[in-house]
């Protein structure tokens, strides 16, 4: 039996759903570098993401809604990969952000912090944050 036998459908397309939103930051700028592609296969690998899956999803990547995770540290981590998405991409300017500040919205963050939110995840992506520190942090910052 293999990994993706235990999930159901649901937890399959919360996945391609995920992974569509991380697409969608790295193509902002319209093309996937070497970096991304290699960040988007790791993903992909660890999403569980079939090779015709993902093919599909780099071809159609606007289709797929952002879906917001019930579990606050599975949003943290959503977040965090798509921080390290921009930071990989080198982004920077309005649109990236506002894009960025959408998609963070969509994940279920609230519109009074999420700026704030978004500046402390790319900082930390930039200092070489791990998951575990990243989500420490973000869970520090609103205590």
């Amino acid at each position: 039996m293999s990994i993706s036998d235990l999930f159901d459908s649901g937890f399959k397309k919360r996945n391609e759903d995920h992974f569509a939103a991380i697409v969608r930051v790295a193509m902002d700028d319209g093309v996937i570098s070497e970096e991304e592609k290699a960040f988007l296969d790791r993903l992909a690998h660890n999403l569980n993401i079939s090779e015709g899956d993902y093919k599909q999803i780099l071809k159609d990547y606007k289709s797929h809604p952002i879906n917001p995770p019930h579990s606050y540290d599975v949003r943290l981590e959503r977040l965090y990969d798509l921080a390290r998405m921009v930071y990989v991409d080198h982004i920077k300017g309005d649109h990236e952000e506002i894009l960025l500040t959408k998609i963070a919205v969509g994940l279920g963050f609230t519109t009074s912090n999420v700026k704030y939110v978004i500046d402390k995840a790319l900082t930390l992506v930039s200092e070489g944050a791990t998951l575990d520190t990243f989500t420490e942090e973000i869970k520090n910052m609103n205590r």
